[in-house]
């Protein structure tokens, strides 16, 4: 589906996404960590059992290792003592049991362990006060995972429990995708950077490229900040061109509009050799958006009003930045329950930002405290802030309904 805005065709956001799921991507940079340097970072190959866990039947608590079948004679004489790690050939025979701990390998010929809550000790023997079935507590070979299992998948982000099942099949260090790295910068001659001064009363401080850089950070993209730069084109083909010999993803803000001094959009279409993914989809905020690849890298021109900029970095940016490096991640969107009505309006895919809830186990949204007016108003998305999404076709909303919302 798409839009027509005077000549130019505004593809659908469902397009759009469609479009940067079917990139490809020739090959993705992969490094070399020490185990605990690999936390946080994200897997790029398969973590394989080289063998079973347990390789051998062992202990799962403190007891007693005997004959499944001799609990019938209540009292068992005790040959012998099974510490952990120890590897003593030690063999239970009918009528007798073996002293063994949490950890221990299960002594040949026993195949049940009684724990020590259930026996009395007299006189080197034990008086059993509880039965327990067939093979309490003794943990079958391959009982953690077999030989050959696929136990953590490539793509997926390493944390403490992959930490840990890295440790226990002694890998100490693992192959990891680079942190691809985003350079960031805004566009536009009325724009001042942070401790500029203001020199006439047309000039606004930009936020985009800070706004976007900790927003990056936060997904933990390495982020080169760029600062800002005038509406010329020799300055950002420069930028971009020299960007693009360092950094994954460019991402300006501003210029992409239909203005006269909207350079961007054709800068990145006619300079740079790239090709272009995708210009204008059918959304709200954010409709005049560029994206272009070039070999594995992507140039992005995003608009330049705040909260515009900051959705459509949500949508359009940190999935590029996930694919980049191999992380099968998607901005998780849930369902929540409307607090008021709302009247649908516009045929565009809107992303409304909205008040989240979290009551008793459920999501509900609100819009207290949420401004309405144009793309700039970067305060709507403070607070505990999620993106209520609605499709191009709409239908008012009521108190009650369940809605989509993103999560950031």
């Amino acid at each position: 589906m798409s839009c027509e805005i005077g000549k130019k065709k505004f593809i659908s956001y469902e397009k759009s996404v469609e479009i940067l799921q079917s990139v490809e991507i020739a090959k993705r940079a992969i490094k070399k960590l020490s185990l605990m340097e690999s936390l946080g970072k994200i897997l790029a190959t398969d973590i394989v059992a080289m063998g079973n866990y347990p390789e051998f039947p062992t202990s799962a608590m403190d007891g007693y290792a005997i004959q499944f079948d001799d609990q019938e004679l209540n009292r068992l004489t005790i040959s012998g003592i099974n510490p952990a790690g120890s590897d003593d050939g030690l063999l239970v025979q009918s009528g007798s049991c073996i002293k063994t701990f949490t950890g221990s390998l299960m002594p040949s010929g026993s195949d049940t362990l009684i724990p020590i809550e259930n026996v009395r000790v007299e006189d080197g023997t034990i008086l059993i006060t509880h039965k327990v079935p067939f093979g309490f507590s003794v943990r079958e070979v391959g009982e953690s995972y077999k030989k050959d299992e696929v136990l953590i998948k490539s793509g997926t982000k390493i944390g403490f429990a992959e930490i840990g099942v890295m440790a226990g099949l002694n890998l100490s260090e693992v192959e990891v995708y680079e942190t691809p790295t985003i350079a960031i910068a805004s566009t536009g001659s009325e724009i001042l950077d942070l401790g500029e001064i203001q020199t006439n009363k047309a000039q606004i401080r930009s936020t985009n490229h800070l706004t976007l850089e900790a927003l990056g950070k936060k997904y933990g993209a390495n982020v080169n900040q760029m600062g800002v730069l005038k509406d010329d084109k020799a300055s950002i083909l420069n930028l971009i061109q020299t960007a693009l010999l360092t950094n994954d993803i460019v991402v300006t803000t501003g210029g992409v509009s239909v203005g006269d001094y909207d350079f961007v959009k054709d800068i990145i279409k006619e300079k740079l050799g790239a090709t272009v993914l995708f210009q204008g989809v059918n959304i709200k905020p954010g409709q005049h958006i560029i994206i272009a690849q070039k070999g594995d890298k992507f140039i992005v021109g995003l608009p330049g009003f705040a909260y515009s900029s900051t959705v459509t970095f949500a949508l359009f940016v940190l999935p590029i930045f996930f694919k980049l490096q191999g992380e099968d991640k998607k901005l998780p969107i849930i369902k929540a329950i409307l607090n008021e009505k709302l009247n649908a309006k516009g045929d565009k895919t809107t992303f409304e930002a909205c008040n989240l809830n979290l009551i008793n186990g459920k999501y509900y949204i609100d819009f207290d405290g949420k401004k309405s007016g144009t793309s700039a108003i970067l305060t709507n998305m403070l607070g505990d802030t999620g993106l209520l999404i609605q499709g191009e076709v709409k239908t008012p909303l009521n108190v009650g309904d369940l809605v989509d919302v993103i999560i950031l």
